[in-house]
């Protein structure tokens, strides 16, 4: 093992991260690397200097000059002398080897060490140049370890390191040229910034600096990282680069994991058995054979620049995360209920390294009930009682068998009204506990209802709200039509389509279905509630409990059985199992299912419907920001009207109870007089003017003509002259959060 250190130095705002001298054709030629932003303008060679070549990699430029033997190497940086001591390049150490360059940012010698070894055999790699990104002097154990271990495998390793930060040691990680922050991905816990001497490789001319000092005369040279293995294959990765077109394949790299670590054991290769089955794309990296590839290639971390992969001579990688971000429990680098056995790596834990992995559990689907099965609804309800028997008549009507619902601080007869159906058998009523439950009401509602037979005994379930109907547009509109046209799904996602007020101010006691017949248009990527979709699902064991959206808590190991459609029969990609709850541009259908949202009614109702509060985001005022994003009016939708000589037939069939009929009237009367009450308040009785003017109604059929920032500011950022456009013409416009309009 050979250890050398950059010749680096900082004078003022300039960091010289390594200086190299090599003789070219007899000429002495010394290269200077500076930290990223370094302006060569600053920089002022000795008088006898002449500049060769001037390039940068990443924002970091690095220039060489042919200098005399004579002349001493007395540069300025920014009018400041500096003498400069270059390191002599290093060819001969590695001449002819199949290589790898890498980058140690803290793993332990027993995993170096297996790194190496590991490709030694795979591979046939004989030398490696590994940057230690620890601070000199605190890991000496390290080295130690290192320079025995290499001793006994008998390769070559030159271990690189620094003896400055690069700038004033107390800088933040961001600050130092060779080091960046990285968080382990943005759906994981929030995790600290790394110190400077351990974040990932922030100067990237680092793989020049490495192949001017050692590495350009090598066979082939591969760039990964210490917590990498290359797949192995029965043509090493040198011997592919060295046979392809122009020298150069590219690597790309996948993440694996452990599924657990046995507790007090180190984490090894043989720990990481698991992929990601919804992960896209790869970490790109490459290996390149010098004498084939172009002179003017320039080495960076992720692709060549001036050089082409040979596209037929791929080859993979696997990133072992768990080394590289260690962590106490798997679940803090990766969501758990991605990570599947990836038969592969499994066969190298046991074939290859010797291991007894902690193996994923195994659990089957739940067998799927024959024939049609029971159809559930859960629900949560507050001060609805106006709007509940059109809801349930029309939702029994198309074939929905249970109805659970849960209340909360009703004071108009929602509560009583519900207790009376329950005992009618017509739903199944339940006080919300979400306060002694510590959770907001719809998340307390949800998971009280799993543990309830009617959920756990149906075949289909949903999570829908009062103001939301199951709007069927295939055969006779029941559910038994939606399964018969999607016979294999046990998925469907209902994608919404907002209805807005269609400019009706006053609450009337009759079908909101008839009411309001205006609504967003299919097409509406804005704003992001738009295409927000429910989920009607088979209650099968895919997942471990119910959500708002969709079901949650995917167990992974059951991820090909699932079938999941959107409201068009399409399937929808498997990157939306585990979190997706809205449509996109490629996911979004209509075709066989919609989901009407009737989130304002009328003007008069959404005052009610703002003083009562939200299920869901609590903290969150239902003010004229949200009437303005739910209240879409562009176009006529009238679908659901055929479902309704149904729906009046049920609803008929329930008022002919007069208990029932009293208990509606009930409700009626108190919404009224909500209405009344809040509309005889100052504040309320402005807000009710500013929903009905015409500079609402008119913004209420501009929604396909603004951008998100619109929807995110609130309605008062759109100019009146851009209120008084056609709505049928083509025009856009949008803001920026901070206020500026940009057209």
């Amino acid at each position: 093992m050979i250890e050398r250190l950059l010749a680096s130095q900082t004078v003022g705002a300039i960091t010289l991260l390594d200086a190299v001298e090599a003789e070219v054709d007899g000429v002495r030629h010394v290269t200077l690397f500076f930290d990223n932003g370094v302006d060569l303008v600053d920089i002022k060679a000795p008088e006898r200097a002449k500049l060769v070549a001037e390039r940068s990699v990443g924002g970091a430029p690095y220039v060489s000059y042919a200098v005399p033997q004579n002349v001493a190497l007395r540069f300025e940086f920014a009018g400041k002398p500096v003498e400069i001591t270059p390191a002599e390049a290093e060819q001969d150490l590695l001449e002819g080897a199949n290589a790898l360059v890498a980058v140690r940012n803290g793993e332990n010698a027993e995993t170096v060490l297996a790194w190496l070894g590991y490709h030694m055999e795979q591979h046939g790699m004989n030398g490696a140049v590994i940057f230690d990104r620890a601070r000199p002097g605190s890991d000496k154990g390290f080295a130690k370890a290192l320079k025995k271990g290499v001793a006994e495998l008998g390769c070559t390793v030159i271990l690189l390191s620094s003896d400055v930060p690069f700038g004033k040691p107390d800088l933040p990680a961001e600050a130092h040229p060779f080091c960046v922050p990285e968080a382990p991905g943005k759906d994981r816990m929030k995790v600290p910034p790394p110190a400077p001497w351990e974040a990932p490789l922030g100067a990237l001319c680092y793989y020049e600096i490495t192949r001017a000092r050692f590495l350009d005369q090598v066979r082939a040279v591969a760039n990964i990282d210490v917590h990498d293995l290359l797949m192995r294959s029965e043509v090493s990765v040198f011997d592919t680069a060295v046979a392809a077109e122009g020298g150069l394949i590219a690597l790309i790299g996948r993440h694996c994991y452990p599924w657990r670590v046995r507790n007090d054991h180190p984490t090894l290769f043989g720990d990481h058995i698991c992929v990601q089955f919804d992960a896209g794309g790869g970490r790109q990296r490459w290996c390149i054979a010098p004498s084939k590839a172009p002179v003017d290639a320039i080495w960076r971390l992720v692709r060549m620049g001036n050089a082409v992969a040979d596209a037929a001579c791929t080859m993979g990688f696997y990133r072992h995360m768990s080394l590289r971000h260690p962590s106490e429990a798997i679940s803090k680098i990766v969501p758990k209920t991605s990570l599947i056995e990836h038969p592969p790596l499994l066969e190298q834990s046991v074939g290859f390294w010797g291991h007894n992995p902690v193996r994923m559990p195994e659990i089957e689907q739940d067998s799927v009930p024959k024939g049609r099965g029971r159809c559930a609804i859960v629900t949560t309800m507050k001060n609805e009682g106006p709007f509940i028997l059109e809801w349930l008549a029309y939702h029994r009507a198309i074939g929905f068998d249970d109805i659970i619902v849960y209340t909360n601080d009703c004071t108009d007869g929602t509560d009583t009204m519900l207790q009376m159906l329950e005992r009618k058998g017509i739903v199944q009523w339940r006080e919300n506990r979400f306060r002694e439950m510590g959770l907001k009401p719809q998340h307390a509602a949800l998971q009280s209802a799993e543990e309830e037979d009617v959920i756990k005994n149906s075949k289909w379930a949903t999570c829908i709200d009062v103001d939301e109907f199951v709007n069927i547009k295939v055969g006779d509109g029941t559910l038994d039509a939606l399964f018969k046209a999607v016979p294999d799904a046990n998925m469907i996602a209902m994608t919404w389509r907002l209805f807005g007020n269609s400019d009706v101010h006053d609450y009337v006691d009759g079908p909101i279905t008839e009411q309001f017949l205006r609504c967003a248009p299919e097409f509406a990527r804005k704003p992001h509630q738009a295409w927000g979709f429910k989920t009607l699902f088979q209650n099968i064991g895919l997942f471990k409990k119910l959500g708002v959206h969709r079901p949650k808590g995917l167990n992974p190991q059951l991820w090909e059985d699932i079938n999941w459609v959107n409201g068009s029969g399409d399937p929808l990609p498997r990157e939306m199992f585990r979190n997706g709850w809205r449509s996109t541009i490629e996911t979004y259908g209509y075709d066989l299912v919609q989901l009407n949202h009737y989130a304002v009614r009328s003007a008069e109702s959404f005052l009610v419907k703002r003083d009562r509060g939200r299920v869901n985001h609590v903290d969150r005022d239902q003010g004229l920001a949200y009437w303005f994003r739910m209240n879409n009016n562009y176009e006529e939708e009238t679908s659901i009207l055929k479902r309704l000589p149904m729906m009046r037939e049920e609803l008929a069939r329930l008022m002919s109870d007069p208990e029932i009929a009293a208990a509606h009237e009930h409700s009626v009367t108190c919404h009224r007089a909500k209405i009344d009450e809040l509309k005889a308040g100052e504040n309320y009785s402005k807000f009710f003017s500013e929903l009905t003017g015409t500079r609402q109604e008119k913004l209420a059929r501009l929604h396909a003509h603004f951008g998100s920032n619109v929807f995110l500011s609130g309605p008062n950022v759109v100019p009146d002259e851009v209120v008084a456009r056609d709505p049928d013409v083509e025009w856009f416009f949008t803001v920026e959060l901070e206020g500026e309009t940009a057209h």
